[in-house]
């Protein structure tokens, strides 16, 4: 597999696609060499482009881990660092969580728990070190049979059944031997639907145990990518951006976990790269780390949630015509790129940058430059390897899912850049009539930009530069196609939010959490609470929900709930009133939440069947605002 050493270092922009000094031996047959030509010539124009630009920048150094420390920040990624050290006591809020894992899930947590515990051992350190079947064992003997949001359809795994077994005699975690019928047999899904309701993992290790598992490399090879589509959610699809942000924490959590599982069960390591911190610029356009480049940019638009610079170069290349042909391929010329950087460092925030003098190439070139000058990658320096590893998972769907797990893992504001960057590079392929740009050739111009990164050390690379090359360029290819799937929450994970919340009020006799979100949502806090106490609410009939707007109107609309009422007839109804300042509103800024019960707040999709929803989560509260309020 690894027919030779890739190295991000300089002394590349030397070497030509034709010499001998790539090792081809190991490329796919679908990607011959006459279609790597983009990628090779990208990287051409980027040493070229880098040339003397920064001699003094700072490689980030990949720290070779000690042992079990990538193990313990994992766990501490994952929300469950009191499973270890001196806190390791205090399990209660673990046992909650632990209580919400699959199978899979839970192995991938065993396996990390156990190499920390005999790190710690060998450290001879000092606290209590757990058992690892103590605390899973802790969380049997808990009640933790809560279905999945109360919902049959989501074809509960194994996990359930099993809990019963004995878990006390072997730590170790059957993956999914059971004889038991698997749920995918109950539910036979389409090649190209995407089952959200059921774990990847779960699904992964389904596969593998029954004879479908036999399945065709997916590998990335160059054939049609298939028409992946989600299958309608009864209950809604739940989008990045839609849920409270500490819902969202226990979405990254369990995305982790899930994640671990899912490249375990497949035979792919998962490790994350850790990076030593270094000196970066505080202030400027190009080098500087996204969160300080927004911290910048929100004194000028508060709010602002990508890069100005970015926006900017992005409308610039916009505003000629995507029809150019050659469009991100050709390259602006280097020296003047150079010029046209500093100028833009010195008059980008004053204002007096001349935008006229730059040509279409040009600013496509500074865009490609800002994505590859950040000092961490966009992509991540704990995620990188990850990405590029997508390429190496059995199927097209797995590789899928994969990649939308890692989306879920990425920092807010790399999330929302790359949204905007695919969404700009599809548009661009749009016009591939006539800009002769297909889905291919963008896939391929873009990937090193991405994926070459100039700060990480050759260590981290262990193959040959042109399985290299073809691999990121198909993951850059199915970031781009599928980009609408890949910002989705996949249904289970919401699931098992719903659970562990349910689960924690169980534990919390007082909401606490809903107390604040009702602060944050300026509720006027004594009206609140002599609504609780006049039984106003209790008095609502069976199936009927009552609906409020606190920021839009005072009036609160009782909704008698039929089979086909869907969120988006809801607020057609509110905005038809009269009242308050309803008219001035735009039905594309008016959403529907589901607020409290099992989960902290959500936005709902317009095709949420309100029924089924109000099903999965009896006691919520349905709000009508702004995305913004």
């Amino acid at each position: 597999r690894r027919s030779g050493q890739y190295t991000m270092n300089h002394d590349h922009s030397k070497k030509t696609p034709d010499g001998a000094s790539f090792d081809r031996s190991g490329s796919q047959d679908s990607l011959d060499e006459l279609s790597m030509d983009d990628y090779w010539k990208e990287l051409e124009n980027i040493h070229e482009t880098r040339g003397n630009n920064h001699e003094d920048q700072v490689a980030i150094v990949v720290k070779e881990p000690d042992e079990g420390e990538l193990e313990e920040e994992w766990l501490k990624e994952a929300g469950l660092s009191n499973l270890f050290g001196e806190s390791s006591g205090d399990s209660q809020e673990n046992v909650v969580f632990l209580s919400t894992l699959t199978r899979t899930q839970k192995a991938a947590v065993e396996k990390r728990v156990e190499t920390v515990t005999q790190t710690m051992r060998k450290k001879n350190k000092q606290h209590q070190i757990p058992d690892v079947r103590d605390i899973f064992r802790l969380q049997n003997d808990s009640k933790g049979k809560v279905c999945d949001g109360n919902e049959p359809s989501t074809a509960k795994t194994s996990e359930n059944k099993n809990e019963t077994q004995d878990e006390t005699k072997d730590p170790k975690f059957s993956l999914g031997t059971d004889d038991k019928k698997s749920p995918l047999e109950d539910m036979p899904f389409p090649d190209t639907d995407i089952n959200l309701e059921i774990s990847f993992a779960e699904q992964a290790a389904n596969l593998k145990d029954s004879s479908v598992g036999k399945m065709c490399k997916g590998g990335g090879g160059d054939t049609l990518l298939p028409n992946f589509r989600l299958p309608k959610d009864k209950t809604g699809t739940t989008k990045i951006g839609d849920l409270a942000p500490q819902d969202m924490k226990k979405v990254c959590s369990l995305a982790l976990i899930e994640l671990t599982a899912l490249y375990e069960i497949l035979g792919t390591e998962f490790k994350q790269q850790k990076a030593v911190k270094i000196k970066t610029k505080d202030s400027g356009l190009f080098g500087v780390p996204l969160s300080i480049l927004l911290e910048q940019d929100q004194k000028k638009v508060p709010g602002t949630k990508i890069p100005l610079i970015f926006q900017k170069l992005i409308a610039q290349i916009e505003e000629a015509t995507l029809e150019t042909e050659g469009l991100l391929r050709i390259p602006g010329v280097a020296t003047r790129i150079k010029s046209l950087c500093q100028e833009l460092e010195a008059k980008f925030y004053e204002g007096t940058f001349n935008w006229e003098n730059v040509k279409q190439h040009d600013a496509a070139s500074l865009l490609k430059l800002f994505i590859r000058e950040l000092p961490q990658p966009l992509l991540t320096v704990e995620y990188l390897k990850a990405f590029q590893d997508v390429q190496n998972l059995p199927t097209k769907k797995q590789q899928l899912q994969a990649l939308n797990l890692l989306v879920l893992l990425l920092p807010e504001a790399n999330r929302d850049t790359l949204k905007v960057l695919l969404e700009f590079l599809q548009r661009v392929i749009d016009h591939r009539d006539k800009n002769k740009m297909t889905l291919k050739n963008v896939a391929m111009v873009m990937a090193p930009n991405l994926f070459t990164f100039h700060g990480l050390s050759s260590k981290t690379i262990e193959q040959s530069e042109f399985v290299m090359a073809a691999g990121t360029a198909n993951v850059m290819r199915f970031m781009i196609q599928y980009q609408k799937l890949l910002w989705t929450i996949p249904k289970f994970i919401v699931n098992q939010v719903r659970k562990q919340n349910t689960e924690s009020q169980k534990k919390e006799k007082k909401d606490k959490a809903m107390k604040k979100l009702l602060k944050k949502m300026a509720y006027d806090r004594e009206k609140h609470e002599k609504q609780e106490k006049t039984p106003n609410d209790a008095d609502v009939p069976q199936g009927v929900i009552r609906v409020q707007a606190p920021h839009l109107s005072k009036v609160s609309m009782a909704i008698q709930l039929t089979e086909e009422l869907k969120a988006s007839d809801i607020v057609a109804r509110f905005l038809s009133q009269k009242s308050g300042n309803v008219q001035t509103l735009k039905k594309e800024d008016v959403f529907l939440y589901e607020i409290g019960g099992n989960i902290g707040e959500r936005c709902l999709d317009d095709d949420t069947y309100m029924k089924d929803l109000y099903q999965l989560n009896p006691n919520a509260e349905w709000v009508i605002k702004s995305k913004q309020s």
